[in-house]
Formats: C-alpha cells, structure tokens, sequence
C-alpha cells in the first residue's frame, strides 16, 4: 500500500471536495461531519464524472404526503442522471448493490494522504 499525497486540510475546509488525480485515476475528495473520504470519479450507473456533482441532502423516509428533508450536505448527486450517494459509505440511496469505489485517507499534520494498492 502506498500513500499518496492529496490536499491540504484547509482546502477542504473551503470548498468542501477537492478532485486530484493518483496513479491515473480521477478522485474526489470529501470532507463530511469532520471525515475525509476519497472517492473514484466514475459513477456505477454510466460512469459520469460523480465527484463534480452536487452535495447536498435528500428526502428522508416519512409518512404519505410527509416530505422531510435530511442528511444535508452528506450526500453526492451525479451530474448525469440524479444517483445519490452517501458520501460516508459510497452506497447508492435505493439500490445498495450500486456503490462508488473508495480509498482509505489518512491525515498527518495538515496534509491528507489516499492509501491505494
């Protein structure tokens, strides 16, 4: 496994994802709730950009005709067709077999590393 360097904290801090490329591949990194994830840039459905999509939330379960909104800024929408993922776990909101491909991320002082094979 080798450790790649990425950001710096404060990037995400400002803008909230940051996109790079290591070893050829497109990710995009997040940072949630204080976490950082890194997250390949393809979506599993047609392989869209995903990570240059909208974070933001989305409907939460509720009774008929009851529409509460949650888990603002927790989840990726793809530019493409509208799949929303969690950009915790990187499942897809319906269909959990869909989900992206993810990176171990460290953080040492204010730099931020992808652990990849």
């Amino acid at each position: 496994m080798t450790r790649h360097a990425v950001a710096k904290v404060a990037d995400l801090r400002e803008k909230g994802r940051h996109l790079v490329e290591v070893k050829g591949m497109e990710l995009g990194i997040f940072m949630v709730d204080g976490q950082y994830y890194a997250w390949r840039n393809v979506c599993p459905h047609a392989a869209a950009p995903v990570c240059v999509g909208k974070v933001c939330g989305t409907r939460l379960p509720s009774m008929v005709y009851d529409y509460e909104f949650g888990r603002d800024q927790e989840i990726l929408r793809c530019p493409w067709h509208g799949w929303e993922f969690d950009l915790k776990t990187g499942r897809h909101l319906v269909d959990t077999d869909a989900k992206l491909r993810g990176f171990a991320v460290e953080v040492e002082d204010e730099d931020i590393y992808v652990v990849m094979p």
